[in-house]
């Protein structure tokens, strides 16, 4: 049988920006069916790729062609709603309450995307994220054979993510529809996309699968052509190592071939050796670093603390979840000083040295992150800060850090004013760790960060000693950087969460619900049954596995404290092979339980 005809299709197209070509010769298109994503860094070509898909630009040259009468559903990064009509008018064409409640799909996306919002209230008064949520909602209730969407999870916190993962890949499964996203959520890519475009160089790469597979493909390219050194501290194959090794893989079901990651990081040492980061962090910071004791905390006359009790220590590496407007801005401001407890107390260890990186782009709490002066050059902004800055390894310069995080050749010289706001960001969060805090307070740090520049960032952190706290909707970050989860529940409490996002989810549910978004039909019983068991399974692997992992860690340090005692690191090496094999035999009962749950 012939393959269908795309719906869209690129020939031998040329865009370019003034003097830089962003698409130089591409030729691709997108099938009935497809589930595409793209990623690049910022500036390489996205957002232009998919403007001409949608039409709503023109190639230099070359042809764009599109099936007659498609139907094109494109969701940009800003906005077009008519800013005098009410919600109802914009999203539902002004559907009364019943009619769209007897929906259930359009009940489902009116529930979970305008939560909150009255469906009377009038656009123009309605917040930047209200906003992109009601476009967001407006598109997913339209029919369309095309859907182009640029940057979906802005606005969206983790719960909302998983939700639109899940209400997306209901719909891939129900239609034949197709789907070109752009996002710098791995989590979101691994989870909806099946085919991944890479932008770069005016070019575009195409790889089967989605952000694992994509990263997979690449690292086995860079090895054909890398000698084995090299290959050793590459970012992308330190990546791979951990979606790999994290063993309950950052997706319901590994989308690579098990046995191709094995042999690629067999000699690859764990992302990051956490006894050494403890260690470390000990040393600078003592016992004692941050604690809320008893704590109350209102405001806005909303109670969103009560009684509650949360205590860090040296080396932590802790993620904070929650919905939109839970209060995880605000307990970082209790941390960091800048808000006091209605009742109870913050005590701070006296050699705590801390850097809180807010949302904006103005400026942060710390001395790294005073406003930054637009006429500034970008190497000065940086040099003022540190020439040099201390890691587990050794040490780092300013200049190198610079080309890691994309300032090289004439952008160290660009003023600071010139900057766009992805690279104000990275600035902003360079000066930070260059400023040798050793405690850090990240608020939505991957905001207007490419997916490459989050590699290098989470690669940085790696090496990083001290206590870690991040608040991100972003789920990979989450999990890559951080080794404990805490959750704002609404009980006033900080809650910690043995198996991270993924518990999160499950207590953010329904007591009905077996499954995130599930709404608009239940599924055969039998089927329920199954995957119930199948999540008791992989939960109890998770746990079996963090224990060993642990034992691993203490038998590699006991081999590293008797390092020239023969028989005892034989003996060590013995137990040590033993437990491989047990977390080996998991790791494959873990794949097995993951398969009833995709």
């Amino acid at each position: 049988m012939a393959p269908a005809a795309n719906l869209v299709s690129l020939e031998r197209v040329h865009k370019s920006y003034g003097v830089r070509p962003l698409l130089d010769d591409v030729s691709l298109g997108v099938g009935a069916g497809e589930r595409i994503g793209v990623v690049g860094r910022n500036g390489d070509g996205k957002t232009t790729l998919l403007r001409l898909l949608g039409g709503l630009e023109q190639p230099d040259r070359g042809r764009v062609a599109r099936n007659r009468g498609l139907r094109l559903g494109y969701l940009s990064q800003g906005d077009d709603l008519d800013p005098v009509a009410t919600v109802r008018t914009a999203v539902l064409q002004g559907r009364a309450d019943h009619e769209w409640a007897a929906d259930p799909v359009t009940r489902e996306v009116v529930e979970v995307l305008l939560a909150g919002v009255s469906l009377d209230r009038v656009v123009r008064d309605l917040s930047g994220g209200e906003r992109r949520r009601c476009s967001l909602a407006r598109l997913l209730l339209g029919e369309h054979d095309l859907t182009i969407l640029d940057e979906p999870t802005n606005h969206l916190d983790v719960e909302a993510v998983a939700w639109l993962a899940a209400h997306l890949s209901r719909s891939a499964a129900r239609r034949t529809d197709a789907l070109v996203v752009v996002t710098h959520d791995r989590w979101f890519l691994d989870a909806v996309c099946t085919t991944t475009w890479e932008v770069h160089d005016g070019a575009v790469d195409v790889y089967d699968g989605g952000y694992a597979a994509f990263v997979l493909a690449k690292a086995e390219r860079q090895r054909q052509a890398s000698a084995s050194e090299a290959r050793r501290r590459n970012l992308v194959r330190k990546e791979l190592a951990w979606l790999r090794r994290g063993a309950p893989a950052r997706t319901s079901k590994p989308k690579f071939r098990i046995d191709a990651a094995t042999e690629l990081i067999d000699d690859e040492p764990p992302p990051r050796d956490r006894l050494e980061l403890q260690r470390f962090a000990t040393q600078r910071l003592g016992k004692d670093v941050v604690d809320l004791e008893d704590v109350d905390l209102s405001l806005g006359g909303r109670s969103l603390l009560s009684h509650a009790t949360w205590r860090l220590g040296p080396g932590d590496r802790v993620g904070l979840v929650g919905v939109n407007g839970s209060g995880k801005t605000s307990v970082l401001g209790l941390v960091a000083g800048d808000l006091r407890p209605s009742a109870g107390r913050v005590r701070r260890g006296r050699t705590v040295a801390m850097e809180h990186l807010t949302q904006g782009l103005e400026g942060s709490a710390g001395s790294a992150q005073q406003p930054l002066d637009p006429e500034e050059r970008v190497l000065g902004a940086v040099e003022r800060i540190r020439r040099v800055t201390a890691v587990v390894g050794g040490e780092v310069t300013a200049t190198s850090m610079l080309e890691r995080f994309g300032f090289t050749g004439d952008r160290l010289t660009t003023r600071v004013g010139d900057l766009s706001g992805g690279e104000r960001r990275r600035l902003q969060m360079l000066r930070l760790l260059l400023s040798e805090p050793n405690v850090l307070l990240l608020d939505e740090p991957t905001n207007d960060l490419d997916i490459e520049t989050l590699t290098v960032l989470e690669d940085f952190l790696d090496g990083w000693p001290g206590t870690l706290v991040v608040v991100s909707h972003d789920r990979y970050f989450l999990e890559r950087v951080t080794d404990t989860t805490y959750a704002l529940l609404g009980d006033g409490q900080v809650s910690l969460l043995p198996r991270g996002v993924e518990e999160y989810l499950e207590r953010r549910l329904p007591p009905d619900s077996s499954a995130v978004g599930t709404g608009g039909g239940a599924e055969p019983s039998q089927t329920n049954r199954d995957q119930r068991e199948a999540r008791k399974a992989v939960a109890r692997v998770e746990r079996q596995l963090s224990r060993l992992s642990e034992q691993e860690s203490a038998l590699h340090a006991e081999m590293a404290e008797h390092a020239t005692d023969y028989e005892r690191l034989a003996a060590v090496d013995v137990r040590l092979r033993e437990l491989v094999a047990q977390k080996q035999a998991l790791e494959e009962e873990w794949l097995e339980a993951a398969e009833l749950l995709d």
